[in-house]
Order: C-alpha cells, then structure tokens, then sequence
C-alpha cells in the first residue's frame, strides 16, 4: 500500500518535469525527492494512524463437527456434499440392529419387572395372613401356658400339672412368640418390597423403563441429522466405516447458514482509533476491482498470544515474544457473499474513522488500487 503511494508520487514528478520541461539539476531532483519524503511520509503516517489498514484479512465461519452419539457401522450415506440441507435432514445411518436387540430385550424386561408388581403384593397379603395366623397361635399358647402356671401354682404339691407339663407349655408359647416376630419381619420385608415407588412406579419398574429410554434413544441416535440448516463439502464419509464418538475425530464438517464476518488482524497502535460502527472496506483476491463495503461490528477484547493455561509448567520468556495483532470483525453489507465466494475467501480491509476524513480518499483510491492489481497476482 505504501509502495503504491510512493510510485504515484514519482509518477506525477516524472510528469511535471516532462510537462514544465523542468530541467534536472543539482537543485531541482534534490527538492523533488525531499519533498516527496516529507510530504509522503506525512501522509502515510496520517493516513495509517487514522485510516488502518491490513493486508491479513478473511472470512470466517464457523463449522459444526458431526459425531455419533453411539458406536456402529455407517450403512448408508444420504446427503450429499455441497447440497443445501434443512434441520433433521438425514446425514447417515449406522446399523440399528444391535440396538433393536437391546431394546427388545428392555421391553421384555420392563413386562416381567410390571408383572412382579401384583406378585409383591400377593406376597404381602400371604405375609399379612401369616402374622395374623402367627398371633392367634401366640395367643393361644400364652392362653394355656398361663393355665397350666395358676393351675400349678395353686396344686401346689397336688397340683394335676406336673412341671414337665409347665415347661412344654413355656417352650410352645415362646416358640409361637418367635414365630410371630419371624413373620412380622417377612411381612415389613414384603409391605417395603411392595410399597418401594418412584413417583408412584415401582422402583424395579422405573429403573427398567429409564433403561429402555435410554436403549430407544440410542437406536434414535443411529440416525445421525443435520443439526440446521446448511451444508456438507468434502464429504469423505462412506458405508462401512465404524462410527466412534469420539470428538476429537468426526465424521463430517457440517456448515451452518449463518451470518459471516470479515476478520481483520491490525496492528495494536490502531486500536487508538478505532471503535465499533467506522465505515470500512474490503477487496477480495477473489474479486479483483471490486471494494466491498460495511462495519466495524467488534473489536475482540482478548489476544491469543497473551493467553496462558494452567499446565503446571512455568511459562517461558519466549512465550511473551510475539507481539501479536489486535482482530477486528467487521460486517459487510453484500447480501450476495455467501453465493458468490466460497466461504472462507481472503483479502485485504481498510478503516475510516472520524479523524482526518480528508485523509481518507487518499486511502480509498490506494485500496482501489490495489484491488487493480489483483488482476495480476494471487
């Protein structure tokens, strides 16, 4: 850009002195070129301070990978690459069949686990009875061991219970006493056997169904959508493939339709100038002769190279070296870029503040310039 100016500048002097016939002395090319460094010089130090340029400018988008949600072999590839596709459109198929068979084997599950819920309950009933049958027996053989001990105790010596009696009578009632506590706690065991619910399903129940839930879901998963609308280039997917979730390795690079930015990389002192909403412009390698215009939309508050991770390392001298440029989106106002270029392209960008407005056409002819020249090159 600054050699552009300087050329322009040697053109018009070459043209003067053929013009006015201006003889070339001692006096006269001495002053042309001092003249051309002050005056050069002024403007590009005016003109880049106020009016930023970069020559590291390109569109940005972003792309969603596509990974499998389960693990399989691809049987059938449906999209195709470079094709607009809506949400739920079909990406590909993984095999459903082994994840048919799990679900079949839920669903036999959950109807055998809903089937044990009348079987508790019977259980409980029949424990219920017990305990009822184990206090008629407790009481009745409390009943005749508390006879035959007044029986005894009032006989005395001639008492017609012998203490052998007595004591089969004491062994029976405690028996019948620990048979009443044996079935109380079978009775609790199958009342809480019974009564175990999770929102009012039965627990055994729940947990087979939210098994089944997820087997369903994962044989929905086998059929891997467009998460929005967009599209599929470089597709080198092919049947047969084994699809792992990983996400460090996806299968597809899926590209949504949404709104692009040109990013510019500046340098920092241009940030002194700056601010979102200056005018700006943009030429395309792909686009020789052509100035795109729009906005300033942001101006990134953070820099990668200043970034730093916890690593429990410490951090080099080396690190701080790069001086790194600031990046600025800005947003242009061509509806037509997404059809007309690939998304991606690159160029160059130019900003126009609020100071030196004058300053600026001299910018903007120079940018012009050398979209001219992106007829030859790139």
């Amino acid at each position: 850009m600054d050699l552009l100016l300087i050329l322009t500048y040697a053109a018009i002097c070459i043209a003067v002195f053929k013009v006015f016939k201006i003889p070339l002395n001692k006096w006269t090319v001495p002053t042309a070129i001092l003249g051309g460094v002050f005056i050069v010089g002024a403007l590009v130090l005016l003109m880049n301070y106020n009016h930023p340029y970069t020559p590291f400018a390109k569109e940005i988008f972003v792309t969603v990978p596509i990974n499998p949600a389960v693990r399989g072999i691809v049987t059938e590839v449906e999209v195709e690459p470079n094709v607009p596709l809506k949400k739920g459109d079909v990406l590909f198929r993984i095999d459903p069949r082994p994840f048919e068979a799990i679900v079949q084997q839920k669903k036999a599950a959950l109807v055998a686990a809903e089937l044990e819920v009348p079987q508790l309950e019977a259980q409980w009933k029949t424990s219920l009875a017990s305990v009822e049958r184990a206090v008629a027996d407790r009481d009745r053989t409390k009943s005749a061991y508390e006879r035959y001990e007044k029986g005894r105790k009032r006989g005395g010596a001639n008492s017609p219970f012998t203490e052998l009696e007595l004591d089969n009578k004491r062994q029976l009632y405690l028996g019948s006493e620990a048979s009443l506590s044996a079935a109380q706690a079978q009775e609790l065991r199958a009342r809480l056997a019974f009564e175990s619910n999770v929102d009012g399903v039965n627990t055994k129940v729940a947990g087979i169904k939210a098994e089944l839930d997820k087997a369903l879901f994962d044989l929905e998963q086998t059929v891997v959508r467009a998460p929005a609308d967009g599209m599929v280039t470089q597709m080198l997917l092919r049947p047969g493939i084994i699809a792992v979730p990983m996400p460090l390795r996806s299968l597809v690079s899926f590209i949504p339709d949404e709104e692009r930015y040109f990013a510019g990389a500046f340098w920092q002192n241009s940030l002194l100038r700056l601010k979102e909403g200056d005018e700006a412009e943009i030429i395309l390698d792909a686009a020789p002769g052509e100035v795109f215009k729009g906005k300033v939309a942001t101006i990134l508050p953070a820099m990668a190279e200043g970034e730093m991770q916890s690593r429990g390392l410490l951090v080099s001298g080396v690190a701080l070296m790069p001086r790194g440029r600031s990046i600025v989106l800005i947003d242009l106002e061509a509806d037509d870029m997404n059809t007309r270029f690939p998304a991606g392209v690159a160029g160059q960008a130019a900003i126009y503040t609020e100071h030196f407005a004058h300053v600026a056409v001299m910018r903007r002819v120079i940018l012009r310039m050398q979209g001219w020249l992106n007829y030859l090159f790139h």
